[in-house]
């Protein structure tokens, strides 16, 4: 590795649908776009963390055609250059080549750091601990590097990551790092009570730091396809233009499939800092203040023989219930959810069920 610190570039993924968290969030207003924490958006949150370890003008946004404008007024610290939409969703792999073409156009030695925009980290100085030391060991170890979260508990719906043996690699001392064993997909309940037993496991939080040559090599080994296009907007006089006609022809993989279950070695940091995925309203309610019942809630609420419920309000009215147990209670301008917290999962079901304008 040479002496002088390799330039960081950070890609934010930040596009994905907006149904588990309507009535709030709609198609053109995902949770990463939504207020849910406070007055800033998950996305401004996501952007603010990388504050002093990459700089403004190295952070790509990629979002889709739905949603580019909400981005863009969210975000006009970016230069406009630094928001692209997708022509149409290609799944992770194809979204990340992208980003690493805008990358190498600039500079073909960097790092880069691959981040989703909606997840909740409140550690900052953690954080940053966690990602500065993660590219340290990409640079260090010319390896592509990702980001493990501990379990708390066995979730299905995760994807896994096997660690093996622990690894020393050379700057790299405050911070745990592992060899990847390999990926295992999400697993069915039993397996994942078995995977948190084992010990060695991690959830995989999409979270990804590699040198661009690094990346590039297994790109060309693995999925050609990809670092052909990576290879054609490096050299591209006008790079949305190439994207435009090249991108709908790449290969609809995810990024773990094409690419880190077969790369030749792939490390594991153990993240130290909270980590939430947000996945549905009763992961927010964790976060809004409570009463002694267990009610939560982000606004005026009167209650009489009501508990374990979340009351989430956009339009400043006050909330009463009586009587009742367990809901999801949530107030948009233009409608109002009830629903039981067992359902939560199901929000996005009855979301596709609803009329088109509220979508």
């Amino acid at each position: 590795m040479s002496q002088h610190t390799p330039s960081r570039y950070a890609l934010i993924l930040a596009g994905g649908s907006g149904q588990r968290f309507w009535p709030i969030s709609r198609d053109a207003l995902p949770k990463q776009l939504l207020k849910l924490f406070g007055d800033k958006t998950l996305l401004e949150m996501t952007v603010e963390r990388l504050n002093g370890v990459v700089p403004k003008e190295n952070i790509l946004i990629l979002t889709n055609k739905q949603q580019e404008a909400a981005v863009r007024a969210l975000l006009p610290e970016l230069p406009s250059e630094n928001i692209i939409a997708e022509p149409e969703k290609r799944d992770t792999a194809p979204a990340i080549a992208l980003g690493v073409g805008w990358v190498v156009a600039r500079d073909p030695s960097a790092t880069m750091m691959v981040l989703p925009a909606d997840h909740l980290i409140q550690n900052v100085p953690e954080f940053q601990k966690v990602l500065l030391n993660s590219a340290k060991a990409a640079e260090s170890a010319s390896s592509l590097v990702t980001v493990g979260i501990k379990p708390t508990w066995p979730c299905p719906s995760y994807g896994y990551v096997e660690r093996g043996k622990r690894a020393s690699i050379l700057g790299v001392s405050d911070v745990a790092v592992f060899e990847v064993a390999r990926f295992r997909e999400k697993p069915n309940p039993d397996l994942a009570e078995h995977f948190i037993s084992q010990g060695n496991f991690t959830w995989n939080a999409g979270m990804f730091i590699w040198t661009i040559p690094a990346i590039f090599s297994e790109l060309s080994r693995h999925c050609p396809a990809l670092a052909d296009f990576v290879s054609e907007l490096r050299g591209s006089k006008d790079f949305n233009a190439t994207v435009a006609r090249q991108f709908a022809k790449l290969p609809k993989l995810s990024i773990d499939y094409a690419l880190m279950e077969r790369a030749s070695r792939v490390l594991n940091v153990e993240a130290t800092f909270d980590w939430d995925d947000v996945g549905n309203w009763t992961s927010v309610g964790r976060y809004l203040k409570g009463d002694a019942d267990d009610n939560h809630f982000n606004c005026a609420l009167s209650q009489l023989d009501a508990s374990g419920n979340l009351v989430f309000s956009q339009t400043g009215q006050h909330v009463a219930l009586l009587g009742v147990q367990d809901l999801i209670v949530v107030s948009a301008g233009d409608a109002l959810l009830v629903a039981s917290r067992s359902h939560a999962e199901n929000i996005k079901k009855l979301a596709d069920q609803l009329p088109k304008e509220l979508r």
